[in-house]
């Protein structure tokens, strides 16, 4: 059992873990080559995707349509693609309703690697070619340079505060516990122990009757 529960709270903690590095925003430091609009036919990766940009229309059973896409370069020379899609009131809540402009934006800052201009992209998700799954851009800005130091203050708070709220829960339910729930057991316990008690003593004293009846038989017989 205590492997059993080990590999239940690891479980559990890559779960999390995993979530958390999906939305919370990420920054790249990046070249941005070209930008670019794609037909896309959704399919077991449609979950990745976001919703359709606000104010377009939307079908319940949408499986393909216009997504707006960044294509960069790395420092290091590797390619790196972003999607750009409004993610409007849903999850994420990066409330993004203005994937128009940053594709405009992005367009602005395109350059080549004879005269590279480096820009930040800020975007959440993860990007696997085998399941052609892209990050979601959500801001790009000018950098200092390829190697510009970025501090992610905003996942500095918000992990600080899930921390915060993560022991204040576990306070709350170990007084829960203590107050509610020990109580509870202890008595059930203790009623159990004497349940056991009172069956035993039955079981002894039917013995030393038993005993009795069967020495009378014997005083019988002579």
């Amino acid at each position: 059992m205590k492997y059993v529960k080990w590999t239940f709270y690891t479980l559990i903690a890559l779960t999390v873990f995993g979530f958390l590095h999906y939305v919370l925003p990420q920054h790249d430091i990046v070249r941005i080559t070209d930008t670019d609009t794609r037909r896309i036919d959704f399919g077991e990766n449609s979950i990745f995707w976001a919703s359709p940009d606000a104010g377009t229309a939307t079908a319940p059973a949408q499986v393909t349509r216009d997504v707006k896409f960044i294509e960069t370069i790395r420092p290091n020379g590797r390619p790196m693609v972003y999607r750009n899609e409004d993610t409007g009131w849903i999850w994420p809540p990066y409330f993004k309703f203005d994937s128009y402009n940053l594709q405009t934006e992005a367009s602005d800052l395109r350059s080549t690697s004879a005269d590279p201009r480096w820009v930040v992209v800020t975007h959440y998700g993860w990007r696997n070619e085998f399941f052609t799954i892209f990050p979601n851009a959500v801001d790009v800005r000018l950098a200092d340079g390829p190697d510009e130091r970025i501090i992610p203050w905003a996942n500095i708070v918000i992990l600080t505060l899930l921390a915060v709220a993560g022991i204040m829960l576990r306070r709350m339910w170990l007084q829960f516990r203590e107050r509610m729930l020990d109580p509870v057991f202890s008595n059930a316990g203790e009623a159990w122990d004497d349940a056991g008690d009172r069956a035993g003593a039955a079981r002894r004293g039917a013995r030393t009757s038993w005993g009795r009846f069967k020495a009378w038989l014997r005083s019988l017989g002579g």
